[in-house]
Order: structure tokens, then C-alpha cells, then sequence
């Protein structure tokens, strides 16, 4: 999609700090953080809300988790706890329409969310 900006970023025509990167998702630091850690994990497939998931592509939510987990360790968030967050539609937050999952950690977070 020429236009979204996460596609931008994974085509290298918008420059992000990128944590992790492979052939299914990348990893980087969210640009308004809330929280110490807050990481944006977004499959390279341009998939534009979780609605769209189907049989084809619905590894990439798995794979997500496990590119989550694995930044937890390297983020020295995994033993205190994290949260990662996907928002899905306008009354779900959703602002940019390419799913991606928030991974943020390193405070206590409350609950409800927002």
C-alpha cells in the first residue's frame, strides 16, 4: 500500500529505529511511547486490520507473539511482565490501518487500559 506508513518503514522509505527484522515481521521502537519499552511488531504483509486474517496469513499472528517474547528478553522485560496490545477498528484505537501488536513493558501497568 503506497500510503501506509508501516509499509513505508518496511520498504526502508521512512526510517524507523528497528530492533528485529526477518522475512515475516519488523520490530521497532514506537515513536509516542507509553511506556519504557514500547515496540510496534508489524507483519511485512500489508494485512490492514485483524478482520482480514484468513487461512493464508493467520501464522503471522503466532509469529508475532514469539518476535514479542523474544524482544521481552532481550528488552530485560520478561520476568517482571509485559502486555502486548493489538487494536482492531476506530472504537479499538486502531489509527493505522496494517495490524501491528504494541509490546510495551517496564512499568506496572493498570487496568482497565483506556
Amino acid at each position: 500500500m503506497s500510503d501506509c506508513i508501516f509499509c513505508k518503514i518496511i520498504n526502508k522509505e521512512i526510517s524507523s529505529n528497528i530492533v528485529y527484522e526477518d522475512d515475516m515481521v519488523v520490530a521497532f521502537r514506537d515513536i509516542n511511547p507509553q511506556a519504557p519499552v514500547h515496540i510496534l511488531i508489524v507483519p511485512k504483509e500489508h494485512i490492514p486490520t485483524l478482520l482480514d486474517l484468513n487461512d493464508e496469513n493467520k501464522q503471522v499472528v503466532a509469529h508475532a507473539y514469539m518476535v514479542a517474547k523474544e524482544l521481552a528478553k532481550r528488552e530485560g522485560i520478561d520476568q517482571k511482565g509485559y502486555r502486548i496490545v493489538s487494536n482492531c477498528g476506530k472504537d479499538g484505537g486502531q489509527t493505522v490501518y496494517h495490524i501491528h501488536f504494541h509490546l510495551l513493558g517496564g512499568r506496572f501497568m493498570t487496568w482497565p487500559p483506556g
